[in-house]
């Protein structure tokens, strides 16, 4: 768990976030605290709140507690981490089928800020998704399900 980022515990909070959050990138990390994947993004994410503050603002949503954001962004595994950037959505091209979420934590601090210092440079240019910057070899890798409705 950590103390350093700020949790968001409902949908309301999470809608007031993505409404308020203005010319920053706004990270929203779903996962579990318990969970030691979570944990180590976690790490990732307070070390590098303060460097990167002028650019992102950084947030923790625990998946058991926003249900309707969970299925909405189809986190079907934790950690996930979400991007947007004045109430928009920002996808990012990691080289794999979804681009709508980080899947996973990110090796290093440095591919993390590198990732948000992309995002925020194309949000200012009026881009919705941009190429990332990490190494594809620090990109996990999983097999994304695709529920259809």
């Amino acid at each position: 768990m950590s103390l350093f980022l700020p949790k968001l515990t409902s949908k309301k909070d999470i809608d007031e976030v993505i409404k308020g959050v203005a010319e920053k990138v706004l990270v929203l990390r779903f996962g579990r605290d318990e969970d030691s994947v979570c944990l180590q993004l976690d790490e990732i994410l307070s070390k590098t709140a303060h460097d990167l503050s002028n650019m992102a603002s950084i947030y923790i949503v625990d998946v058991d507690k926003a249900p309707i954001y969970t299925r909405y962004f189809d986190i079907s595994y934790i950690p996930s981490t979400v991007f947007f950037f004045n109430g928009q959505h920002m996808k990012v091209d990691y080289g794999s089928p979804d681009h709508t979420k980080f899947v996973g934590s990110f090796k290093t601090k440095q591919d993390f800020m590198d990732l948000i210092e992309v995002i925020y440079r194309g949000a200012m240019r009026g881009k919705m998704i941009v190429q990332s910057p990490i190494d594809p070899q620090n990109i996990p890798k999983y097999d994304l399900l695709y529920h259809g409705i």
